[in-house]
């Protein structure tokens, strides 16, 4: 069953855009991306809160997940993390099984 994180990494001033852009610069990203069983690995900007981005990071399964959390790169997230001086609050989302409720679908543009 597919997997989705939401990590909102937040800092003091843009400590955590800058962390997003060492991430991304460094090639760690690019490496997770392309773990075995990665779905995705993308940063947002929240419009209203510059101190925060979040993390959408999406695994086929927990078996995925765990061999990512077992890897050499996760020192490599926490020593920037801490570099940056992040709290992160997750959130994890499991597929809905039943879909989009027909009284929810009126607000969905195709």
């Amino acid at each position: 069953m597919p997997i989705t994180i939401h990590i909102h990494y937040t800092g003091p001033g843009d400590n955590a855009r800058r962390f997003a852009r060492e991430m991304t610069a460094s090639g760690v990203v690019s490496r997770i991306r392309a773990e075995e069983g990665n779905l995705g690995y993308d940063y947002y900007l929240p419009l209203e809160d510059p101190c925060t981005v979040l993390l959408v990071d999406r695994w086929r399964d927990q078996a995925a997940l765990d061999a990512h959390h077992a890897s050499p790169m996760m020192a490599e997230i926490a020593a920037l993390r801490e570099k940056y001086g992040l709290s992160m609050r997750v959130e994890r989302l499991l597929p809905d099984e039943g879909g989009i409720p027909a009284a929810d679908q009126k607000f969905i543009q195709p």
